[in-house]
């Protein structure tokens, strides 16, 4: 397949996500060292001498050997989101690859250690304790999917190991405040997150439509309610005439009548479906089937070929298309970055996979995480590794730029805005990748 062809299909990065919980225990220590304090002695009244603060450890962390670092990820690479999981693990696969093709990173070639989860809470959580506490990986890499993410945060912040690239969007990882392990210093998520993703939807609504009465389909799950914080978030700020008709559905609904009919006994100007793909087709169907032809929002997650296929003829057969709207944070238009995506997956990984969405996921945490090692100066430690990270700015391949200095873990805040095409095959593009900011500058 040409390159230009294969460019044409990547239209937007996007992950299958859902909610379980799961919890897990205390790695082993790591090199971590105090600061020295200048304290008054509480009996003599004198000051005391200041201890000297001490120098950072020099010694480097687990996963790390003379010639390898080790790193890994839980995803489901068998059963019904193979078809997420398998391309994504490709992604890091072949970056990785690449990088140890070119002589490694910090003198060290790179080993990936993978364990199917089958997308199952239980053997998520078994899987996350097995990498860190008996592989000793030096770090996560592609943290996949709301139900393990969700599972172990706590974990990963009591370990303080480094975890690059959530395959997810929940609320859980928005920080602004990540100043130490057990606040998540070691967390960096690169993708949107729903709630920001949500005020967007807002933002875009009321550009496109001049919408002031927002309806929301929402799923009774982490991302359909991180979503719909997100929209009442903005509505709130914006007040005035703007308000929120919202109603919930179960994940998976395959019948969603009762809240379509409400979006249409109350007449509202946009829907918000927040849920993610097993959803959204029903959503869609629903609002065919019960003529209510308002704009539909939808977030990234569902912004894929396979996606839309579930509704695709049911679209198409209607005589007056209502516009099905979703969000991306990936920049085609950067072509060097997009033909270093293909020409990576085709030579270092699997050429059926250099078209795909999730395996240019996998691609990205692959880069983001090889980056942090490029800037980390001195031992190859975590506290160190840390320190990279939030040295500089970061260029998102094929998006726009991150930056995690100052305790900041917020994900990207930019997107652009895409619309099912009359055929409703494909997504097409309608406006560029622009902050929040500067779209809510416009409509105020």
């Amino acid at each position: 397949m040409k390159i230009k062809k294969l460019v044409s299909m990547l239209l937007v990065l996007v992950m299958v996500l859902s909610a379980f919980t799961a919890c897990g225990k205390k790695a082993e220590e790591t090199n971590t060292d105090s600061k020295g304090k200048v304290e008054e002695n509480k009996e003599t009244g004198k000051t005391e001498e200041p201890k000297k603060a001490p120098e950072k450890s020099e010694k480097v962390s687990q996963g790390v050997t003379d010639t390898t670092i080790k790193v890994g990820n839980a995803a489901a690479t068998s059963g019904a989101l193979a078809a997420v999981g398998v391309p994504f693990n490709a992604g890091i696969e072949a970056y990785f690859k690449m990088i140890n093709d070119a002589g490694g990173v910090q003198g060290r070639k790179l080993e990936f250690v993978h364990i199917d989860d089958e997308f199952d809470p239980v053997k998520g959580k078994a899987a996350t304790e097995t990498l860190i506490n008996d592989e000793k990986v030096f770090a996560i890499v592609g943290h996949f999917g709301t139900p393990t993410i969700g599972a172990t945060l706590e974990i990963l912040k009591e370990t303080g190991i480094p975890t690059v690239y959530f395959a997810a969007g929940i609320a859980a990882l928005y920080n602004e405040d990540a100043t130490s392990a057990e606040k998540g210093q070691g967390l960096f998520p690169v993708q949107p997150i729903y709630v920001t993703e949500g005020r967007l939807m807002v933002a875009r609504a009321i550009e496109e439509h001049q919408a002031k009465k927002i309806g929301v389909i929402y799923t009774n799950d982490d991302a359909g309610k991180d979503l719909l914080s997100g929209v009442e978030n903005q509505v709130s700020k914006l007040g005035g005439d703007y308000t929120v008709v919202k109603e919930q559905i179960n994940p998976g609904a395959t019948d969603v009548s009762s809240a379509v009919l409400k979006m249409k006994d109350e007449n509202v100007d946009i829907i918000v479906a927040a849920s993610i793909q097993a959803t959204l087709p029903t959503i869609i169907k629903g609002l065919i089937a019960q003529g209510v032809s308002k704009p539909v929002f939808t977030t990234y997650s569902n912004a894929d070929a396979t996606t839309i296929a579930n509704f695709a003829n049911d679209y198409a057969a209607l005589t007056e298309k209502f516009p099905i709207y979703s969000n991306a944070w990936v920049d085609l238009t950067d072509t060097e970055s997009v033909d270093l995506f293909v020409l990576g997956m085709t030579d270092y990984g699997q050429p059926d996979y250099a078209g795909n969405a999730f395996s240019m996921a996998g691609w990205i945490a692959g880069h983001f995480f090889v980056e942090g090692l490029k800037r980390t100066e001195g031992a190859l430690n975590w506290e160190n590794y840390i320190a990279g990270m939030e040295s500089a700015e970061f260029k998102i391949p094929m998006g726009g730029t991150l930056n995690y200095a100052n305790g900041q873990r917020l994900g990207t805040q930019s997107m652009s805005l895409l619309k099912v095409s009359n055929d409703g095959l494909a997504w097409e593009n309608v406006k560029p990748v622009e902050d929040l900011t500067v779209i809510l500058d416009r409509v105020k």
